[in-house]
């Protein structure tokens, strides 16, 4: 992929999160964004981090001590994670959520 895409990718995504995230209401969830990170922070002050990993071509997901990477599939039109396929967006829903709900 060239690098060019590969940014255009990894930005929609982190745009695509930060704008589901704002749904939130901030004392549950909030978030901030700087270049190339999305980082999420719940009140009990844990913290998740979606990353542009641009030398790997990747995005990198890690909620608690668990951690993913993300390859685009061009097939589906999404980030893939690169071991067992999963969506990378389904993947931080249910993560956020469920943490909300813990």
């Amino acid at each position: 992929m060239e690098e060019a895409k590969y940014m255009l990718l990894a930005d929609a995504a982190l745009e695509r999160a930060a704008e589901w995230l704002e749904e939130f209401d901030p004392d549950v969830v909030d978030f901030a964004t700087t270049d190339g990170v999305v980082t999420i922070e719940f009140p009990t002050g844990t913290k998740y981090i979606l990353n542009r990993q641009r030398a790997a071509y990747q995005m990198w997901l890690a909620a608690g001590s668990e951690a993913w990477h993300y390859d685009w599939d061009e097939e589906s039109q999404s980030w893939v994670d690169h071991k067992d396929g999963h969506e990378l967006f389904a993947n931080l829903e249910a993560r956020v959520r469920a943490k909300i709900a813990s």
